[in-house]
């Protein structure tokens, strides 16, 4: 059984931005413990899954913030050892970054391992439940990176493995390389779905035909009334407003038709936000509103990291 599909709530929440410069979380006490007690909130409320990486820092030097940050919120957390113990946490790794905030990626089967190990470290874990491969590395083959990909999975540092920005050839592959959640190997995919962006949709069909589960990045990307660069989908406030509820239910549910494999990981840094997409999972789109979303949400163009980080040919 995939883990990921047989959550109590087919949901999981990421924090990111509470880890990148500019957040009160960094440089605010009071701040850092307000926003601890928002994750413990979740998990309050029977939320089991948590999504992070390595790299969500404020800097360089800093990579595992955004881990600690979740350490510390199970760590203080009044839940039982059982409640901490059956926590789905997930973390990514393979982007790096160097002095001069030097962006790269690296698929080496010594780096994945050696992240995977930091991560853990940082999170408090001898075994992380979900490790994820956040991005492929333009050096390497695809082939190379699934070596890099089974060494972790062989190092015994995770439970199961996820892949993050993959296409479904890619996917495939990958499963075939680790096995899937019946072998503790492969449970999932996270790349960016979204109302303004929906490209790679043939990656739910792979999942369901897999057993796998699909995370979406941003899942609320064009449910925000404005966002720089972002089409501002009206069809979401129409139908919100008819409905009395916020545009980001409205995502919810739309996200969730598109296949019983898709878990959403909305980003939270307040409890307001968290109540409001848990209340989202019980909401139900109509025929017609469905009909009209189809119509109203064109995605934007294909994600600009997503085309350079591809795999060398082999």
């Amino acid at each position: 059984m995939n883990p990921l599909l047989s959550l109590a709530k087919p949901i999981g929440f990421g924090f990111m931005n509470a880890s990148w410069t500019g957040s009160p979380v960094l440089t605010d006490p009071a701040a850092r413990e307000a926003f601890l007690e928002v994750l413990r909130y979740a998990m309050d409320q029977g939320v089991t899954f948590f999504d992070t990486a390595d790299i969500y820092a404020p800097s360089w030097d800093t990579m595992g913030h955004n881990e600690k940050l979740l350490a510390d919120a199970i760590a203080g957390w009044s839940g039982s050892a059982e409640q901490k113990a059956n926590l789905i946490i997930a973390t990514k790794g393979g982007i790096t970054r160097s002095d001069g905030e030097v962006w790269g990626r690296n698929a080496s089967a010594e780096y994945l391992v050696k992240a995977a190990e930091r991560s853990a470290k940082v999170l408090g874990l001898s075994v992380i439940p979900v490790w994820q491969h956040h991005r492929l590395d333009p050096s390497r083959t695809l082939t190379q990176a699934l070596e890099g990909l089974a060494a972790v999975k062989a190092s015994g540092i995770a439970k199961n493995i996820g892949v993050s920005n993959y296409n479904a050839h890619q996917l495939r592959a990958a499963y075939n390389v680790i096995g899937g959640p019946s072998d503790g190997g492969l449970v999932s995919v996270q790349n960016q779905l979204n109302p303004a962006y929906h490209h790679d949709l043939d990656l739910l069909e792979v999942c369901e035909d897999l057993g796998l589960a699909f995370l979406p990045w941003t899942p609320m990307m064009g449910a925000r009334k404005s966002e720089e660069g972002t089409p501002s989908y009206e069809v979401l406030g129409e139908i919100a407003a008819e409905r009395g509820v916020s545009r980001f239910t409205i995502a919810s549910a739309w996200l969730r038709s598109l296949s019983e494999n898709l878990v959403i990981m909305p980003g939270v840094t307040r409890k307001e936000s968290v109540a409001d997409h848990l209340a989202a999972l019980s909401f139900e789109l109509t025929e017609d509103e469905h009909t009209r979303l189809a119509e109203g949400l064109v995605s934007g163009p294909e994600h600009h990291e997503i085309i350079s980080d591809q795999p060398l040919a082999e």
